[in-house]
């Protein structure tokens, strides 16, 4: 393999359900760029990539991009690594989708490295390489938004599976008489502790906003005001995503689990419950030694992770 520069860049893609981001990251994990479009996730596949080759073109117009040297993508899943393909459960024209090909195709990117990971993935990679999860050998990073994504680090190196979908929780069963997911199982992580989840938890239970903004935000805004049926659905998600870290934590062993995302910025409105919890589900004492951390680096998580997902192709 040839070596990179010292101060060569990488090139980040965050693909998700609601946006397209693209990104420059130093060798550090510093983001010095960053672009962005709206994702046509309703559209065709063709329009979907028009939108990735966008994102490209506004990268590459940067003058910076002559100094990128490899490229990664982390995506919404799943993923499969191996064949280079996305599926995104949120992006239905998308089905086995060539992406890794796409991007690397793109007249900027051609001869440089492109390497693909679901965007869950992503965020730990960038959280123990900069953030939260920097001092563990053993950490689970979950990324709780409009759904529930998580990647593995064991025994100190990320840990993609044979797909690149190992830690893939929002779709494990936490009801087993719960609700039908979209990806074909009933009762996920996803479908009772996501932001879309809390917000319909709360609604069901007769939950009314003042503004008619049902939004998981508003649902926090009127939780900290002490609305009982707000309450309850962060209650109801924390117990949910508890059940899933405490389950975690007893298969692998745990030093630390890492929440990001959306829902992670309500704070103790999420974390006070989610302690609680945790304590009840981790009953054996390895697994409750477990430290519950919120993630560090934000928005910039997935073009950071992009990045360091790539910064191992020199």
């Amino acid at each position: 393999m040839n070596h990179r520069p010292s101060g060569s860049l990488l090139g980040a893609i965050d693909l998700g359900g609601t946006k397209i981001a693209g990104g420059l990251v130093d060798s550090t994990g510093t983001l010095l760029h960053r672009v962005q479009l709206p994702t046509p996730a309703t559209g065709t596949a063709a329009e979907m990539a028009g939108a990735v080759g966008a994102v490209l073109d506004l990268l590459a117009a940067d003058p910076r991009w002559s100094a990128v040297r490899a490229v990664g993508i982390g995506s919404a899943g799943p993923v499969d690594i191996e064949a280079g393909t996305v599926s995104p459960v949120n992006i239905p024209c998308w089905r086995a989708f060539p992406l890794r090909a796409e991007v690397a195709a793109h007249p900027a990117v051609a001869g440089l490295p492109v390497v693909l990971g679901g965007d869950a993935v992503a965020m730990t990679a960038a959280e123990h390489w900069r953030g939260a999860a920097r001092p563990y050998r053993d950490v689970l990073c979950l990324v709780v938004s409009t759904g529930v994504g998580a990647g593995l680090v064991i025994g100190g190196r990320l840990h993609t599976g044979r797909t690149g979908n190992a830690g893939h929780l929002g779709h494990i069963t936490v009801d087993v008489d719960g609700r039908p997911c979209p990806c074909g199982s009933r009762g996920c992580l996803e479908g009772l502790a996501s932001g879309t989840a809390i917000a319909r938890t709360a609604t069901e239970a007769g939950w009314r906003p003042p503004t008619g903004d049902t939004s998981a935000t508003a649902v926090a805004t009127a939780a900290r005001a002490g609305d009982p049926f707000a309450l309850a659905a962060f209650d109801s998600a924390a117990r949910a995503l508890a059940a899933g870290i405490a389950a975690t934590a007893t298969l692998v062993d745990l030093d630390a689990a890492v929440i990001g995302g959306g829902v992670a910025q309500a704070g103790e409105l999420l974390f006070t419950p989610l302690r609680r919890h945790f304590a009840a589900y981790a009953a054996l004492p390895f697994a409750a030694r477990t430290v519950l951390l919120p993630a560090e680096l934000g928005t910039d998580a997935g073009l950071i992770g992009a990045a360091a997902l790539a910064r191992t192709e020199h």
